[in-house]
């Protein structure tokens, strides 16, 4: 992505990612017995340039794949980890599962729309923060509310932790190191007063 910015900013025509790439894309479909296994790995690989999946690529997906367009936007559509629009740099994912919702998820939804200054679905005017909720379970229901940032996850957030992530993130914290420090469940991680881990 910073070879495509960096053209860009030249003035220069930026090179498609799939014409630079076209060594891992071809590895990629290499892999399965039929191209179009390769679907969800090259939209993620799409996303990986530029943050999202824009309609060219979808375009450039289907025909390398042999796929309809539609079959395409509607396999992107459907799992929560693509996006199909630009998104932040962060994009804060609270889950909105029952069990979740039972802990305070919605709360805590209502918590980062406040401190982000921006609703669910919108982008800081920062372009840090995209702030979503899912109604799929993220898969860390003993760490309730669970939110996931990118890929990477945070339990049992309070409003006072959120406030304590979104923080580190805006002083550039790095989110790995984060959420293996105070996001996960592990020895040690970091939760609300009186609650061991």
């Amino acid at each position: 992505m910073a070879a495509q910015d960096a053209a860009r900013a030249n003035g220069a025509p930026a090179q498609p990612w799939w014409e630079r790439r076209a060594a891992d894309i071809d590895q990629l479909i290499a892999r399965y017995p039929k191209a179009r296994s390769a679907l969800m790995g090259l939209l993620w690989m799409a996303q990986e340039e530029r943050g999202w999946v824009a309609p060219e690529d979808m375009d450039f997906i289907a025909q390398r794949l042999g796929l309809s367009r539609a079959y395409v936007e509607s396999t992107c559509s459907f799992y929560s980890l693509y996006h199909r629009e630009p998104v932040g740099r962060y994009v804060i994912v609270v889950c909105g599962n029952v069990m979740c919702g039972l802990r305070g998820g919605e709360s805590l939804v209502r918590h980062l729309e406040k401190r982000l200054g921006v609703k669910v679905g919108e982008t800081t005017p920062d372009g840090l923060f995209t702030l979503l909720v899912t109604g799929e379970c993220v898969a860390a229901c003993d760490g309730a509310p669970a939110l996931q940032i990118n890929e990477e996850y945070f339990h049992k957030v309070t409003p006072e932790r959120a406030d304590q992530i979104v923080q580190a993130l805006r002083e550039g914290a790095d989110l790995v190191e984060l959420s293996e420090r105070i996001g996960l469940t592990a020895p040690g991680a970091v939760w609300e007063a009186g609650e061991s881990a």
